[in-house]
């Protein structure tokens, strides 16, 4: 098991996309600078996707704008894209990675992206050659990979297959996605172990979604398997707006609150983070999922 762990923050993407108010742009960006601050290097930014699909997100472009430019050695900036269109769109700004989508499973491809399961994966190899090709570097996301809300199990073979496929074309990694929330630990153990035969060497990124409360205990047997990332959302905010019931990402403060004493190192500053999910239901209106943002950290710092 790894001593450290990175984490990729996602509130601004997978987190807000599925709100049905527009989040302002400044806010975004001020999410964004806040995650930062408080020691995240690796964020989703946006998805560069059809504004009538994904309101939330038509103003890709001009977040991506209003961030301070930074050196990818220091803080990665990523964008989310479905295909080739969307590719384009990213290359033109200045986010130094692109984030493609594969789907474990037809009925999700076709929901969220109107494609085949094979056809995502055909979509994400071409993302990836665009990519390395203007000087970017590119990961993929393998979504359902866990269940999907309409085809039902996925098979770890499948899972596999698309991975071996994929990992052919080079990405920085390979995450595997829990995004309506039905993964249990042995589950994650079983289609971990899958992956790293299928694609061997190739890192391995975990994103969960907590609709049924084991996003937690689900990213800690990630650790224990060897998975090298984990993606996390402030606030615990998140949604697919093409998966009927996924509710919310694993909340950023919670999953450093079990590594950090756990003592595992994520760079990440966890009184920070809290505030900063304490200011985004602010913003929000309402209380978030996230639990340690409400009940603190603990030891409590002396007063």
């Amino acid at each position: 098991m790894t001593k450290r762990i990175e984490m990729v923050e996602v509130a601004a993407r997978d987190g807000l996309q599925n709100e049905p108010g527009f989040f302002p742009t400044i806010d975004k960006v001020e999410l964004i600078t806040r995650a930062l601050v408080n020691g995240v290097r690796r964020i989703e930014v946006a998805s560069f996707v059809h504004p009538g699909r994904v309101p939330q997100m038509a103003d890709a472009e001009a977040v991506v704008a209003a961030l301070p430019k930074r050196d990818p050695k220091d803080v990665t900036y990523i964008g989310l894209v479905l295909n080739k269109r969307g590719a384009l769109r990213a290359l033109e700004t200045h986010v130094h990675e692109l984030g493609a989508v594969v789907s474990a499973s037809d009925g999700f491809g076709k929901a969220n992206q109107g494609r085949t399961a094979d056809e995502t994966a055909d979509d994400a190899i071409e993302i990836i050659r665009l990519a390395k090709e203007h000087g970017c570097s590119a990961q993929a996301t393998i979504s359902v990979a866990f269940g999907c809300p309409f085809d039902g199990e996925i098979a770890p073979s499948r899972v596999a297959d698309l991975a071996r496929r994929v990992a052919a074309a080079g990405p920085r990694e390979i995450a595997i996605a829990d995004t309506i929330g039905v993964g249990v630990p042995n589950q994650v153990k079983a289609v971990m172990a899958a992956v790293k035969a299928a694609a061997p060497g190739m890192p391995i990124r975990l994103h969960f979604h907590d609709t049924r409360n084991t996003a937690v205990a689900n990213a800690w047997a990630g650790v224990e398997a060897g998975a090298t990332t984990i993606d996390a959302s402030i606030g615990g905010i998140g949604g697919c707006p093409f998966a009927p019931n996924a509710t919310g990402n694993v909340a950023t403060e919670d999953v450093q609150y079990m590594l950090q004493r756990s003592g595992v190192e994520t760079g990440l500053h966890l009184e920070g983070l809290i505030d900063t999910a304490k200011w985004l239901s602010q913003k929000m209106g309402r209380p978030l999922p996230g639990l340690v943002s409400r009940a603190g950290g603990f030891p409590k710092a002396a007063t």
